[in-house]
C-alpha cells in the first residue's frame, strides 16, 4: 500500500481556504491546472512510498513514537508560492519549527522501521492546491494567495495517510487518501 505522514488541517481550516481557492479557480486560464480536491488537502510530513503489510506494526510504533515527542503546536494556512511552474501551494505560519522536527522524526521513524527513504531534504511545509503540466504562469495564482492568512488552529496529531490512485483513463479522476492510523502529539 502506498502510505505516508501527514497533518490534516481542521475543517474551519479548510473552508477558510476552500473560499479563496474558488476565487482563483475563476482566474483566466484556471481550467488549464489540474486543482487538488479539499479532500485530499494534506501537510505531508513525509513520504514512504509503496510499503509491505509486514512492516507496518514496526512502522506504527515508530510514528506513535515520534508523536509523543512533539507538542501540540499552533499554525495557520498562510500566503502562497509555486514550485516552478508545475504547482501551487498555500504555505503556513507559526510554529514551523515544531512541524519541522515532527517531519524529521516521522521520516527517521519510517528509516527505524525498514523502510528506505529517499534522500533527507529540509522540510518546506506546503499545501498543493493546484498542478500544471504543460508549464503555466502561476504568478497570478501565487498573488492570489500573498495576502490569505487563515485562523490559527492547534495541530493535535499525527496522521498514517494512504493513497489510493486514480481510476486509470476516468478524465477528472484525483486520488483518494484513508487515514489508517493517527496518534496524539504530545504525552
Amino acid at each position: 500500500m502506498r502510505l505516508f505522514a501527514a497533518v490534516l488541517p481542521p475543517e474551519a481550516a479548510v473552508a477558510e481556504l476552500a473560499a479563496r481557492v474558488a476565487a482563483l479557480r475563476g482566474l483566466p486560464g484556471a481550467d488549464g491546472l489540474r486543482w487538488t480536491e479539499r479532500a485530499g488537502w494534506h501537510f505531508t510530513l513525509a513520504f514512504f512510498g509503496q510499503v509491505d503489510e509486514s512492516v507496518l506494526p514496526e512502522l506504527h510504533e515508530r510514528l506513535g513514537r515520534a508523536a509523543h515527542r512533539h507538542p501540540p503546536h499552533e499554525v495557520r494556512l498562510a500566503g502562497g508560492g509555486r514550485f516552478s511552474d508545475k504547482v501551487v501551494w498555500v504555505g503556513v505560519e507559526g510554529d514551523r519549527a515544531t512541524l519541522g522536527h515532527l517531519a524529521d522524526s516521522a521520516e527517521a521513524g519510517a528509516r527505524r522501521a525498514g523502510l528506505h527513504m529517499d534522500r533527507h531534504r529540509p522540510y518546506h511545509p506546503h499545501l498543493t492546491l493546484a498542478r500544471c503540466r504543460g508549464g503555466a504562469d502561476l504568478r497570478p495564482y501565487v498573488a492570489g494567495l500573498e495576502d490569505f492568512e487563515g485562523s490559527a488552529w492547534t495541530v493535535t496529531e499525527l496522521s498514517l495517510v494512504r493513497s489510493h490512485p486514480p481510476t486509470p483513463g476516468v478524465a477528472g479522476a484525483h486520488p483518494r487518501y484513508e487515514v489508517v492510523a493517527a496518534w496524539p502529539l504530545g504525552r
